[in-house]
């Protein structure tokens, strides 16, 4: 903000709901009353047009209705206004009003009147152009270096520029690859005409130019064309500034000498006559008009430039001078002389808020008092510190600025998922083979305390399950107010999900508009993504799992998979999931092992974790809390690598995919420019199979597209079963050396960062990097290895190994004692006792050969793991039924 505002001169509201622009603001003595006194000419896109002659009483007062020289309502939108010698046989100014179909020169002038309404102001249309084309802008000047008259140059919306001398009509040009008309100037000294185009270049094209070329009107090729008449439009400079441009400003204070100023959206530039650049300012905030004017420093220019922070700047080249603070954002700025005050700031905002301004300030004439000196008693001011001090300290404990958490009881949130499924199934477009897939309620019921406003309730399921409905806004509730939304869950592909859990976040703003969130969980039945199914034999994965208390009855904790004709073997269940993969559940008789099986190493995941959870349950219910299981034995790296390797196939695939598709889009483009021209051609030329191989260049285009989104359906597979192998082992881990909850949740952080691949940021690199960065840290041998820096771009490796041997090496270090933190205090006492000592980080392949020797008698390809509880000695399998 700035330190000083523009002082207020005069200043006026013009009309009501209407609308200005840039163009709509003209100061010029349009009466020739000779005085040198600027009037001020305004004209709206409603269509009135107003003159003003602003005589304040004192400084700062409004609009009287003797400053109001002219009001006419034209009726057609008014898009510019300029003021110059347009009628000929006469050297007096008029006024040239473009609307968008026509193009109007008024003379103005005032009657001296002899009563006490004053003077009378009047317009007199002298003529008019009626326009072929809508219109954008214009600009006049003396074209062609005539003397005594200006000429005007109108900008269609389709980039032709017609030009009018005077009453008539001379020639119109179209500009060479026009898209969008841009600001237009006219440069007296070069007698050339600027703008911008869409391409974000500045064009120069020489009136003479213009002149001889091509008529406008004559664009298709013509006979006379053929014999070589006529001449091409041909641009005389170009330089690109990178940016659209608001307005394009000629400054010429001498004849040896102009300048080009260009208003871009961030920066503005000043360019020579030949189009080089002269300097250029990059602007700190966004513009919305500028005037360069003359400078009191010789060699330099003034330039005015409003923004849209309602601020004025005002630069000496590229150097600022002085801000100042407006009360409106500007549109239109000019500089004048207006009752005998020269340098008068004239500025118009987009909804016709007109003011006069000057720089400056006002003295100040205030001046302070003297204190009487008094001796201070600074034990009484001790004191009173102290007292402030406790009153500020007791309200920061009241009440503070943002909640406290004892508080966040505003909005409750609770989530209650139907023990049975609906009676009619709200499944649409399912792949899964089955005849009938399943799906089951779940109601959210949201309880505030308070008035809460904003409401958005987002509901989200690892897929392949999906929602009926995910999003719910709710814009008040009341308070003591209870809402209750519903929606059904249904597993819509042919695969098994990583998780049941679902997550139902509430985002609101309180009464105070400070935003909060809040969240709940909740899980979904097994039978929703799977049946009971017959028990197999046997399987090529299986997982033991031991635990401290007698072996429970399967049928308590699985009741809704048991089965009818298999009653008496309580002690195996089979489960055949929608997607088609079984998984066969088996519990011993005498032991207390429990067994997983199946064919898939990633279908293991979701029943191992559902037995721990009810079995957990089911020792809460009778009150026992020693329950615990743990593993012991070899980690399943193998299977969980030859996952990891399917997963980075499908990402390889899918770049080589798309980079074939590019190549083939590319030759696809060449053969139709190639076709395009022959069809051009007047002479018919034979085509040389360009058709035959057109179309098969687009059968193989549209194969490739197939083949991409083929891929990129398997690669989201791929993740998900990824996902649930990451899960398992990530259990096992745990289980495997007893970590703690805090140590759980960093492993998952690292194994799981993200939620989907993307071609940016993939699974590989991401968890490569986190272990990395536990290797480097907590798991570190010494301080050395903390030292070292991880990069700070992820890129898609060239392959899996790497990843995979520090996937080995954090379970190696796990198994020498190692132990995950995040507090970088923490990490020297562990790195200190763990027993034999962890090795190094390999920062070579010779490195890495050494560690994966050393770790392959720890990590082997073993099918059959072992889940149990620590003990003195581990006894063999025993009475486990198969």
């Amino acid at each position: 903000m700035s330190l000083f505002k523009a002082r207020d001169w005069w200043s006026a509201v013009l009309g009501e709901k209407e609308e200005f622009d840039q163009g709509c603001l003209c100061l010029a003595d349009v009466d020739n009353t000779g005085n040198g006194q600027d009037k001020i000419i305004v004209g709206s896109f409603m269509g009135y047009l107003r003159i003003f002659n602003p005589h304040p009483i004192k400084t700062g007062d409004g609009a009287q209705a003797a400053d109001l020289l002219l009001e006419v309502h034209l009726r057609d939108p008014i898009l510019q206004v300029e003021v110059g010698k347009f009628v000929s046989g006469t050297e007096m100014l008029h006024l040239a009003v473009l609307h968008s179909r026509k193009l109007c020169i008024y003379s103005v002038s005032g009657t001296l009147g002899n009563v006490e309404h004053g003077n009378q102001y009047q317009i007199k249309l002298m003529y008019e152009h009626n326009l072929q084309r809508t219109a954008c802008n214009m600009t006049y000047g003396p074209f062609g270096g005539v003397k005594g008259r200006d000429l005007i140059c109108i900008q269609s919306m389709d980039g032709m520029l017609m030009v009018f001398e005077q009453e008539s009509y001379a020639f119109g040009r179209f500009l060479p690859g026009s898209l969008l008309p841009g600001p237009l100037a006219y440069s007296s000294r070069t007698d050339s005409f600027i703008t911008v185009s869409s391409c974000q270049q500045v064009e120069s094209y020489k009136y003479q130019v213009l002149a001889f070329a091509t008529d406008a009107d004559k664009r298709q090729e013509t006979e006379q064309q053929k014999l070589g008449s006529g001449k091409r439009l041909v641009v005389d400079w170009t330089l690109n500034i990178g940016e659209q441009a608001l307005d394009i400003c000629i400054v010429s204070f001498n004849q040896s000498a102009s300048s080009v100023f260009v208003l871009g959206e961030r920066n503005f530039f000043c360019l020579k006559d030949n189009g080089q650049i002269r300097f250029m300012k990059k602007l700190d905030c966004s513009p919305s008009c500028f005037l360069p004017y003359c400078s009191v420093s010789k060699g330099t220019v003034n330039t005015l430039i409003g923004n849209h922070n309602n601020m004025l700047h005002i630069y000496q080249d590229v150097t600022l001078k002085w801000a100042t603070q407006l009360p409106h954002v500007p549109v239109a700025v000019r500089v004048g002389c207006l009752h005998d005050l020269k340098g008068v700031i004239v500025t118009l905002s987009d909804d016709g808020h007109l003011q006069c301004s000057y720089l400056g300030t006002d003295p100040s004439l205030f001046q302070a008092p003297k204190v009487e000196s008094r001796e201070l008693n600074y034990d009484e001011l001790d004191t009173e510190l102290k007292e402030l001090q406790k009153i500020i300290k007791d309200v920061n404990k009241s009440q503070g600025v943002w909640p406290m958490t004892e508080r966040e009881d505003d909005l409750k949130i609770s989530a209650m998922v139907s023990s049975n499924f609906d009676s009619v199934s709200q499944a649409t477009d399912v792949e899964v083979g089955t005849d009938l897939v399943p799906s089951v309620t779940v109601k959210i019921t949201l309880q505030n305390q308070v008035a809460l406003q904003k409401i958005k309730l987002s509901v989200y399921v690892q897929p392949p399950l999906v929602l009926t409905c995910d999003q719910f806004t709710f814009e008040f509730m009341a308070p003591e107010m209870t809402r209750t939304v519903g929606f059904s869950v249904y597993l819509k592909g042919s695969y098994t999900p990583p998780e049941l859990e679902g997550n139902a976040v509430v985002s609101y703003s309180r009464p105070t508009g400070i935003p909060r969130v809040t969240q709940c969980k909740f899980r979904l039945p097994l039978k929703l993504v799977c049946l009971p199914g017959q028990p197999s034999k046997t399987a090529s994965h299986k997982l033991t799992i031991e635990t401290n208390k007698s072996p429970v009855s399967l049928l308590s904790l699985f009741p809704g998979f048991a089965s009818q004709s298999e009653d008496d073997q309580v002690n195996v269940m089979g489960f055949h999931f929608l997607g088609g993969s079984r998984v066969t559940l088996l519990a011993s008789k005498t032991s207390q092992r429990y067994r997983i099986q199946s064919e898939q190493f990633e279908d293991l995941w979701l029943i191992t974790n559902e037995l721990i959870i009810r079995l957990q349950e089911y020792f809460e219910k009778q009150g026992i809390k020693d329950f615990a299981c743990s593993f012991s034995g070899s980690m399943p790296l193998q299977e969980y690598f030859e996952l990891i390797d399917h997963h980075f196939e499908f990402r390889i695939n899918g770049e080589k995919l798309e980079e074939l598709l590019s190549e083939r889009a590319v030759q696809f483009r060449a053969i139709q420019r190639r076709l395009l021209t022959r069809f051009k051609d007047k002479t018919p030329a034979p085509l040389q199979h360009l058709d035959t191989l057109l179309d098969g260049t687009y059968k193989q285009v549209i194969a490739l597209a197939d083949a991409v989104e083929e891929n990129q359906d398997n690669l989201f597979q791929s993740f998900t079963r990824l996902k649930s192998a990451t899960h398992l082992v990530i259990l096992l881990i745990g289980l495997w050396q007893k970590l703690s909850a805090d140590q759980m949740a960093i492993l998952e952080a690292a194994f799981l960062p993200l939620q989907q691949d993307t071609p940016e940021l993939g699974w590989e690199e991401t968890v490569d990097a986190a272990i990395s960065h536990l290797l480097k840290t907590c798991l570190s041998k010494n301080s050395k290895e903390q030292a070292l820096n991880l990069s700070s771009q992820l890129s898609m490796p060239k392959d899996t190994s790497r990843l995979k041997k520090h996937i080995t090496l954090l379970c190696d270090r796990l198994a020498k004692g190692g132990r995950l933190c995040l507090s970088t205090d923490a990490v020297a006492p562990q790195t200190m006792v763990m027993p034999g000592g962890c090795a190094t980080i390999p920062e070579s392949d010779l490195e890495e050969r050494s560690m994966e020797q050393d770790s392959t008698e720890l990590f082997t390809n073993h099918k059959h793991l072992i889940v149990e509880t620590p003990r003195a000695e581990v006894s063999p399998l025993q009475g486990v039924s198969e």
